[in-house]
């Protein structure tokens, strides 16, 4: 049913509560979670948990929002609606009413799944125009990509994709002319020319430097803003991942 960090067998803290303590612990990095399955969360206190962090964390919190997988352990397990489509429902009228409550004006709105009757949330964010939100999706999969297009940025994922080296490196189950071919697919239904963050991620080696550092080159030039290193139980020890923490950004 899924990999132990979702069925909980390696045990699992609370993402909002880690992400407050790490905003209070740090000054420059942005933070946010990878990604928060907002069909299954009241827009309303999602709206009060992410303004509150922007604040605490001055401005440095990134949205990640998804569908949520795999249905049956994040949603029919819990008593929810796993249906795909349903989903994909909730997550957009989610979006709007979310977004609205960042406004800080009076605002109504009328769903299939919402309502919400001239609510006026207070204080809004620190960051302006919002909050910046990523959308993650199964790449080839269209729908979270014309989703993705309307918002700032996204975040692919594979089927099967898991943290395992791939040649000695990383975690390489998107190559990055699969990465290009999702941005094609992005602009085309991109109505802004506001800045679009694309974020994709694995493990580099620790050992390896350069290696790294020419991995993470070829995914840029594909067109990628983000590299988020892998960094969890699978690395191996707690040592082991703190060596990479320490090695920092590959660099050439």
């Amino acid at each position: 049913l899924g990999p132990p960090w979702q069925t909980g067998g390696d045990g699992m803290s609370d993402p909002w509560i880690i992400l407050a303590a790490v905003a209070l612990r740090t000054e420059h990095i942005k933070i946010g979670p990878m990604v928060t399955p907002l069909p299954r969360r009241r827009p309303w206190k999602l709206a009060r948990e992410t303004v509150t962090l922007d604040r605490l964390s001055n401005g440095r919190l990134i949205l990640g929002v998804g569908l949520g997988a795999p249905a049956e352990i994040e949603y029919e397990q819990l008593g929810e609606d796993g249906d795909a489509k349903v989903r994909a429902a909730k997550l957009d009228e989610g979006l709007d009413v979310l977004t609205g409550l960042w406004s800080g004006e009076s605002f109504s709105y009328r769903g299939e799944h919402y309502q919400v009757d001239n609510a006026k949330f207070l204080p809004r964010p620190v960051q302006s125009p919002r909050i910046p939100i990523w959308v993650a999706g199964l790449w080839p999969n269209k729908p979270p990509f014309r989703r993705a297009a309307r918002w700032d940025g996204a975040f692919p994922i594979s089927e099967g994709r898991g943290p395992v080296p791939f040649d000695g490196g990383m975690t390489g189950v998107i190559p990055p002319s699969e990465i290009e071919a999702m941005m094609a697919y992005i602009k085309e239904r991109r109505t802004s020319d506001a800045p679009f963050d694309v974020v994709f991620g694995g493990m580099t080696p620790t050992a390896d430097p350069r290696g790294a550092a020419e991995t993470v080159a070829a995914y840029a030039e594909a067109g990628l803003t983000w590299w988020v290193e892998s960094i969890g139980p699978w690395r191996g020890s707690y040592d082991e991942s703190l060596a990479r923490v320490r090695r920092g950004p590959p660099k050439l």
